[in-house]
């Protein structure tokens, strides 16, 4: 087996593993390129997040609950106090997609606490040369959901407000109706922040996250772990914020989606 420079494992562990749709092959970066390891990886961690909320509910007693149903009743009322204490709209969607997002970025997140080389170990067992393990050290995945939220936004500012209403917003604010151009420029501005901003933070906290613990992995064995271990400790806390923060600013600009100025 050849030895790789630090550089080449830094490359490699950084390497998707994508598949081109329009040349139906491996390893090509063109514009229908999917990442199969992003995508793999994510579906089957909603697939476990959903089974263990279908188990919990289907478990659920009025009696004395056992362990997975009070972590999963926790959790829904703490996702549903903050849905209550800044959503200021009235919808049944909002606190069911808060709390999926949360679980499911947190998730997403938590794959980086894993070993750098376990999954791509694995992967190669089964002939794929390369495997990327964090979904939200992704940039598309991060901005699929990022889009996804920015979708709901416009459609709640439509069915709120109105074509008049919201046309009526863009034209009129914040410099009234004679300064048009500059508040259509600014409500531009605004609204394309929004996903920008929720992609690129996830993303970035991530990306320099598993580019830690890769370079963590090429230092010497004796001391890795005490490195790695303060760097997992810290990173517990990196992940669980950014998993509520894009939880949160959903929270906020869809409720933002459902107020007029």
């Amino acid at each position: 087996m050849q030895l790789q420079t630090s550089g080449e494992y830094i490359q490699h562990h950084l390497h998707q593993l994508a598949f081109d749709l329009h040349g139906m092959a491996l390893g090509a970066n063109g514009f229908w390129t999917f990442h199969l390891d992003t995508m793999g990886i994510s579906i089957v961690l909603g697939v476990i997040a959903l089974t263990l909320f279908r188990l919990a509910a289907r478990k659920a007693t009025s009696g004395t609950p056992g362990k997975l149903q009070n972590f999963v009743e926790i959790l829904v009322e703490f996702v549903q106090n903050l849905v209550k204490e800044s959503f200021h709209g009235k919808s049944k969607l909002i606190a069911p997609l808060a709390l999926t997002i949360f679980v499911w970025v947190f998730l997403m997140n938590f794959i980086d606490l894993l070993p750098v080389d376990l999954i791509p170990r694995i992967a190669r067992i089964f002939g794929l040369p390369y495997f990327r393990a964090v979904p939200t050290a992704d940039v598309n995945m991060t901005f699929a959901l990022s889009i996804t939220v920015f979708l709901l936004i416009v459609f709640y500012n439509f069915k709120i407000k109105g074509i008049k209403g919201v046309g009526k917003e863009m034209f009129t604010f914040p410099f009234g109706i004679w300064f048009f151009p500059f508040n259509i420029l600014l409500r531009l501005i605004e609204e394309l922040s929004k996903p920008i901003s929720l992609a690129l933070r996830l993303f970035g906290n991530l990306f320099a996250g598993e580019l830690i613990f890769i370079l963590i992995a090429i230092i010497p064995w004796w001391i890795q772990w005490t490195v790695g271990g303060i760097w997992a400790i810290f990173h517990i806390l990196i992940i669980t914020i950014q998993a509520f923060i894009f939880m949160m600013l959903t929270i906020v600009y869809l409720s933002m989606a459902h107020e007029s100025h």
